[in-house]
């Protein structure tokens, strides 16, 4: 399997995806057509517009609501886009296209994700950050990789405590006391390089692994993503 997971599309102040130009060239060599599903937002349109623009010097984009079933299992790529991951996996199992993806990932077909297009890719989408705004029929994801996902994860400030919710770190551990599973949280820059089984951290600010009964563990920035 071939995947980029980026923890985000956008970095503050940057273009949609232009931090990641470097290793989503490197991933479509040879791909001349890339479905994008963008059913994470309302705007499907809107939404493919602007990825097309953005992957235009790589590749050309068609937005998988434009297309049939059939079309979609043919395609030479994919990139499932950021937004509400619960709408967005509903979407995908109401159409059948969770199946679709995740069979053809698995034959080597590449994969790319933001945000919520990366946390589907875990085994379920119990670590995302969004409000359940619909109800899929599960909350099992696609699983592609055998560890789940967390994006945009940010570290608990320094000093006193001015928000006393839980941080993220609490949340996470809050789901390892429940699941005894593997969560890597990527802070925004960060992505997940998957080359079969072996899996690589690129771009800035790198993320931590989060394991039952353990302290978390800093990923690196640059370098081979820790073993279960």
């Amino acid at each position: 399997m071939r995947a980029l997971l980026m923890s985000n599309s956008t970095n503050a102040g940057g273009r949609l995806l232009e931090h990641a130009q470097g290793p989503l060239r490197e991933l479509l060599v040879g791909v001349s057509r890339l479905v994008f599903v963008p059913f994470a937002l309302s705007d499907h349109d809107g939404y493919t517009e602007e990825v097309r623009q953005a992957l235009s010097p790589l590749v050309d984009v068609v937005g998988a609501h434009t297309l049939s079933l059939a079309e979609i299992k043919t395609a030479p790529a994919y990139f499932v886009g950021g937004g509400n991951t619960f709408r967005l996996l509903k979407r995908l199992q109401d159409d059948g296209l969770a199946d679709i993806i995740r069979a053809r990932a698995a034959r080597g077909v590449p994969y790319i994700g933001a945000s919520a297009g990366t946390c589907i890719a875990g085994p379920s989408v119990r670590t995302t950050n969004d409000m359940p705004i619909v109800e899929p029929r599960t909350l099992s994801a696609l699983g592609l990789v055998p560890f789940h996902l967390n994006c945009h994860y940010f570290d608990t400030p320094a000093g006193p405590r001015q928000f006393m919710g839980e941080t993220r770190d609490e949340r996470l551990e809050q789901f390892l006391e429940e699941n005894d599973s593997v969560v890597v949280g990527l802070r925004e820059g960060a992505w997940l390089d998957v080359d079969g089984e072996d899996i690589r951290v690129g771009g800035r600010h790198g993320g931590k692994i989060f394991r039952r009964s353990r302290a978390p563990e800093e990923l690196p920035e640059q370098g081979g993503l820790p073993r279960a």
